[in-house]
């Protein structure tokens, strides 16, 4: 008997799709991706396909290092996800938003008033930013280290939430007789004062539609999962596989257990790159087509920015060289450890380990029909390693297109996913 557990679907949009060479196809979108009407299409496209949430994930510099360097964060995401509120009725938006280059009050303020204006559809996922480049477009002269990121992005959480709650609209009286606007007595300053931020408050803005707006956290360090435990309502993952998805979840639990706070359920959703056909071999033509125009020269230098180290002199037909141990990796962790899971399973070449980043960088990928492709996202959710998925379509709008028409239709087959939404705001799609 199938499990009647309920899938959640977001999807990531970004440029022409995760693939990285994508735009280089004669039907992509690449022409489109400064175009509002673009991403207003693909999320429409997306609540047709009744998904829980469209996400934009950010990046605040512009390396233009070579003349293939993608301008895929050209549009402010809030500013965007803005627009794009206004062509969708019930599709959660979700932004990104860095700790370490953001003003709290301003940051709170955007969302919440965004939140009003889609009556509950928002929610927002915490970053600490990875690059030196972000960094020097903010007055810093390189990125604090991880642990003061992360200390910053603990009170930054906290005080979100401060500003998110400090008053609520039911304090709005409107009674002109007495000539009483507003209830003054239960609107105070939040008066925060800590290491990081100094925030009388409160926001301008009365409390959201849905309580507050969906809390997200994407970290998959020891630092980033503690994080998430104290303040995420649901979090992207990186697994390649149900092993890892398995390791992430654990730590995630034990976490949530130290803190005391055993009845909190945080939900989990990993990344996942579908090459979709009605046979494998359709589906893997798909795949073959966007890997074959892979620059190895890209691609290399893609896999250096992941290991903190040069690899273009990698024999890309050699095996990977031997990376040391997770404990002693300077760089982004989560991403390492996909990495090195990548490697173990498979001891791959040089050039096929590049064949698994070259979309979604080490995300679950899944190549072939519609019933194998479900038939997998049904184990993960069975197992309680995944509450639901962040697509990450390799191309844009072909595989979303693909998705919607073929898997979507399968997961609503069996049950597991809905056929229409039941509620309006991100709060309820999640089951929050």
């Amino acid at each position: 008997m199938k499990s009647k557990k309920q899938l959640h679907l977001g999807v990531l949009l970004i440029g022409c799709g995760h693939h990285q060479v994508a735009w280089l196809m004669e039907d992509s979108s690449i022409e489109q991706i400064g175009e509002v009407s673009y991403y207003q299409s693909l999320a429409k496209l997306a609540e047709y396909g009744c998904f829980d949430a469209v996400f934009f994930a950010d990046n605040q510099s512009l390396r233009a290092e070579n003349d293939r360097v993608l301008p895929a964060f050209w549009l402010d995401p809030v500013v965007n996800l803005t627009a794009i509120s206004q062509v969708t009725e019930y599709i959660g938006l979700v932004t990104t938003i860095s700790s370490t280059f953001s003003n709290p009050f301003t940051a709170a303020r955007q969302l919440l008033s965004l939140d009003h204006i889609t009556k509950g559809r928002v929610g927002w996922n915490l970053v600490t930013s990875m690059t030196d480049w972000e960094a020097h477009n903010h007055g810093l002269e390189e990125l604090p280290p991880r642990n003061k990121r992360y200390e910053k992005a603990e009170e930054f959480a906290d005080l979100m939430n401060q500003l998110f709650l400090s008053w609520d609209s039911k304090e709005l009286l409107y009674k002109r007789t007495e000539n009483k606007l507003i209830n003054s007595a239960n609107i105070k300053p939040i008066n925060h004062q800590g290491k990081y931020f100094k925030v009388k408050g409160p926001l301008t803005t009365p409390k959201s539609p849905q309580g507050k707006p969906v809390s997200m956290q994407a970290g998959a360090s020891g630092q980033g999962i503690e994080l998430a435990s104290k303040y995420a309502d649901a979090v992207y993952s990186v697994s390649w596989n149900l092993n890892q998805a398995t390791k992430f979840r654990n730590k995630l639990i034990e976490q949530v257990d130290k803190n005391n706070d055993v009845e909190r359920h945080i939900k989990i959703f990993p990344g996942l790159v579908t090459y979709v056909g009605r046979t494998y071999e359709e589906a893997l033509a798909k795949k073959t087509a966007l890997d074959e125009k892979l620059p190895l020269e890209t691609s290399l230098n893609q896999l250096s920015f992941f290991l903190q180290q040069d690899c273009s002199s990698w024999d890309i037909d050699k095996k990977v060289p031997s990376l040391p141990p997770v404990e002693e990796f300077k760089g982004p962790v989560g991403r390492y450890e996909t990495i090195l899971e990548i490697i173990n399973d498979t001891e791959p070449t040089v050039k096929e380990l590049l064949g698994y980043l070259s979309a979604g960088g080490g995300h679950l990928t899944l190549v072939g029909t519609p019933e194998k492709i479900a038939d997998e996202m049904e184990v993960w959710l069975e197992r309680g390693v995944a509450d639901g998925f962040n697509l990450m379509p390799p191309a844009l709008p072909e595989s979303l297109n693909d998705f919607i028409d073929l898997v979507v239709p399968e997961l609503q087959k069996r049950n597991i996913f809905r056929s229409q939404y039941s509620g309006k705001t991100l709060r309820e799609h999640l089951g929050l």
